[in-house]
Order: C-alpha cells, then sequence, then structure tokens
C-alpha cells in the first residue's frame, strides 16, 4: 500500500499545476502526471524492471511528456485553440469546493491509468508468478497506440497548413474521424491488458478497471465535445456531411457514428 501512497501524492502535486487554471488539470497536468508516475514506478521497482515493462513505463513517459509539450506550445501558438481554451465558460471561476473535487478526481483518475505495470512489478516483487507474455502484449499495443496519436497529430497540422478552414479527412482521418483519440484509447488498453498477466488481486482489478473505464469516458466525452464543435463551424458543409455518415467516431469500423445525443457524456 506505501507504494500507491507515494504514487498518489505524486499525482496530486504535479497534478497541481490545475490551479493555475482549471483546464490544466486534464490537459497539461494530465500528460506531466502520467510522465512523473510512470517515472517513479520505475524507480520505486528498479530491482524488478524487466525489458517490457521498461518499455512500457518509457511509452508513457513519453507520451505524458509530448502531450503536456504539445497543449503547452499550442496554446501559444494557435488563435483558433486559445480561443476554445478561454472560452467564457471556462474563465469563470470556479469555487474552491468544485476546484477541490476536480483535483482529487484527476489524481485518483492517473493512478488508475498507471496502476497495471505498477501492479505487475509489486506483485513481482512480492514473488507473484507474473506473466512476461502479457507484459509484451501491452507494450506493443500502447506503443502502436502512441504512433497513431503522433502520426495523428501531425497529419492534421499538415492539412490545417494547406487549408485551415476544411475539416480534416485525409490520412489516418480516412478510417476514423478521431484517430488521435482512438490512439489513446488503445495505448490505454495496452496499458490495462498487462493486468492479465500481473495475478491481480480483486482490488488491484477495480483500481486497474476504474482507471481505464475513466480515461475510456474522457475520449468519449471529449470526441462528443470535438463533433459538436464541427457541426456548427461544418455543419451546413455537404461535404462534410457525407464524410461524418461514412466514417466512425472513434473505433475504425465500429458503426459510432454519433454521440452527440449522449448528455451523459457531457463533461
Amino acid at each position: 500500500m506505501t507504494y500507491l501512497l507515494i504514487l498518489l501524492a505524486i499525482s496530486f502535486a504535479v497534478s497541481a499545476v490545475g490551479w493555475i487554471y482549471f483546464i490544466y488539470f486534464f490537459s497539461i497536468g494530465y500528460g506531466l502526471s502520467i510522465s512523473a508516475l510512470s517515472l517513479a514506478t520505475v524507480v520505486m521497482f528498479w530491482n524488478n524492471i524487466t525489458l517490457p515493462t521498461a518499455l512500457l513505463c518509457c511509452v508513457l513517459f513519453v507520451y505524458g511528456l509530448r502531450l503536456a509539450l504539445y497543449l503547452f506550445i499550442r496554446e501559444r501558438k494557435s488563435a483558433t485553440y486559445k480561443k476554445i481554451l478561454y472560452q467564457p465558460d471556462n474563465t469563470q471561476r470556479k469555487p474552491l469546493f468544485v476546484m477541490f473535487m476536480i483535483w482529487v478526481s484527476c489524481a485518483l483518475l492517473y493512478i488508475g491509468q498507471i496502476s497495471p505495470v505498477t501492479f505487475y512489478l509489486h506483485n513481482a516483487a512480492s514473488g507473484a508468478m507474473v506473466e512476461s507474455l502479457w507484459a509484451w502484449i501491452g507494450m506493443s499495443v500502447a506503443a502502436l497506440g502512441v504512433l497513431i496519436e503522433i502520426v495523428a497529430d501531425a497529419q492534421k497540422s499538415a492539412a490545417k497548413k494547406i487549408n485551415p478552414s476544411r475539416f480534416v479527412d485525409t490520412g489516418l482521418y480516412r478510417l476514423v474521424r478521431c484517430p488521435n483519440y482512438f490512439g489513446e484509447v488503445l495505448m490505454w488498453t495496452g496499458s490495462f491488458v498487462i493486468c492479465f498477466g500481473a495475478c491481480c488481486t480483486v482490488w488491484q482489478w477495480v483500481i486497474a478497471s476504474l482507471g481505464y473505464v475513466g480515461i475510456v469516458y474522457v475520449m468519449f466525452s471529449g470526441a462528443r465535445r470535438l463533433e459538436l464543435r464541427q457541426m456548427e463551424v461544418y455543419g451546413s458543409n455537404p461535404e462534410f456531411q457525407a464524410y461524418i455518415k461514412r466514417r466512425p467516431l472513434i473505433i475504425p469500423f465500429v458503426p459510432i457514428y454519433s454521440v452527440a445525443k449522449h448528455t451523459w457524456l457531457k463533461g
């Protein structure tokens, strides 16, 4: 339990950047927290680290650091993103209790997300017969997810430079409308499946499952917000209407084309 308390303290400390501006709880603070937690996991279980778990922690570290830097730079260079980030609803001062609950929720969620590899290493250190095959599978899937995110972001940036006023439907966007969200879901799926070889206890399964379900919910919630914004901007465009009827929202080949009506996804 001590190792979880240490990680929780780190999660609270790093995600506290959200007290500067509450959106940072979910954005820059999110990325920095994942990087810090993955690094802390390696340090705490250095004597039990294996190649696949080291690579998985490296993937998560790079993902978090890249995300934080990407959002930081985007905020300063993109007028459109800054307009969205600092819209009136976001800049309105939040009650102290609300800010505190957001901070607690985010810190706990980040612990749940990083927990599978932590449980794997902790259980291995305790003498459990963990299975390295699941660690290799999880690491590979997670790495593929990060790669998809990087490629999707690069393709969107390149497309917007050519035509800033047009929606993106090239590259990975030919397969799915939110490939970056799909990449993140894939990455956390890879992180989660390591539990199958970690000899997890019931409470470890509960924590890891809550973290996984939580981040999948966040991704679909984000996709819903993006869908609503795109409808405001491109809704009258016949090409866009044809595009969204043919391309799934997040998961390729899974016919979920819209979640706009699902208000329970409102974040």
